[in-house]
Formats: C-alpha cells, sequence, structure tokens
C-alpha cells in the first residue's frame, strides 16, 4: 500500500506522527507533507521537529513543491488522510483551492476518485466549518473527527491518541491492535 499522509496546523499533530508510526510497522510507503504552521504547532506541542516526521516517512516534501509526484494524478497511490487537518486546510480542499502541495494532493486524490480521510480538528464547529465538511464528503472525502470513546476502556492520553489512529487505520482498511473492539 502507498499512502499520502498530511499534517496541517492544527492541534493534534502528534496523531498524524502516531499514525506515520503505525503505517511504517505496516511497512506501508508514506509520501508526507506537513505544513509551516503543523511544524510550529508538533514543536511546542510535544517537542517533536521536521526530522523525526522525516525518519517517519517514506518520503517528505516541501510544502511548496509542486514536482513532487503527488502533485500528479499519473503518480499513483491509494489514499490520502490528512490528520490533524485544520479547518483552513478543510476549506481549501472543500473548495478546490489548492494553493501548496498538501492541497494540490487532496485534490489530485478527489479527482483520481481515491480515498481521502480528513481528520478534521476544531470544537465547536460553526456552520462554515459544517459547510465545508459537507462539500468535501460530497466531492468524496471521509471526515473522520477525532472523536473520544469509551468503551475500550482508555486510562491514558495515550489509549485516546490510539483509538483515533485506530479509527483512520479501520477506515483505509489496515488491521491493528489499537484498542479493543466492542463486544
Amino acid at each position: 500500500m502507498k499512502l499520502v499522509v498530511g499534517i496541517s496546523g492544527a492541534t493534534g499533530g502528534v496523531l498524524g506522527v502516531r499514525l506515520l508510526e503505525c503505517l511504517k510497522e505496516k511497512e506501508v510507503e508514506t509520501h508526507v507533507v506537513i505544513t509551516k504552521t503543523a511544524e510550529y504547532i508538533l514543536r511546542v506541542e510535544h517537542g517533536i521537529g521536521r526530522e523525526e516526521v522525516a525518519k517517519l516517512s517514506s518520503r517528505l516534501y516541501g510544502i511548496d513543491d509542486f514536482t513532487a509526484p503527488i502533485a500528479s494524478g499519473s503518480f499513483k497511490w491509494d489514499g490520502m488522510v490528512i490528520i490533524p487537518c485544520s479547518m483552513k486546510t478543510l476549506a481549501g480542499v472543500a473548495h478546490g483551492y489548492s494553493d501548496n502541495l498538501l492541497l494540490r494532493a487532496a485534490d489530485v486524490t478527489l479527482k483520481e476518485g481515491r480515498k481521502l480521510v480528513l481528520v478534521v480538528r476544531e470544537a465547536p464547529l460553526n456552520i462554515i466549518h459544517l459547510r465545508n465538511m459537507l462539500t468535501a464528503a460530497e466531492a468524496g472525502a471521509v471526515i473522520l473527527p477525532p472523536t473520544l470513546a469509551f468503551y475500550h476502556k482508555p486510562r491514558t492520553v495515550q489509549d485516546l491518541i490510539d483509538f483515533a489512529v485506530g479509527k483512520v487505520m479501520d477506515v483505509l482498511g489496515l488491521e491493528h491492535g489499537l484498542y479493543r473492539r466492542w463486544g
């Protein structure tokens, strides 16, 4: 499997890092784009720099590198996840505003009919956020907010992170043991 992973500038960049760790364990080829704001937030919230993200990635691209293979539909990949997906990035995806490589790759993912998962991060949501989510979903994106659940009896923040990442892995059809399933 070959996936594009985007990390945009919303709190929760650790979700993207954890997804990359899990994908690396599964030997999934990952093509990663991280926004400048996401880099800043990862450093502030978790002490994680671009170098650590690069080590978890098969390939890491600059946000303005429109020569990257993921800028073209002729480069084949199986799907894309933007985790976390800021409201700014959601708006760009929903309205085809591809002014950086992350948004261009999302646009290509949708136009080529590939799976696009948006792990949207904001609360509370206003009507513009909701409309943008609806527009993105109508275009084919899967909207997957990292919501809390308790049936798996989480004991740590890491358990909650793993639950959210496990839901993404479920949507991608990848087996995992990140949380105990219901029943």
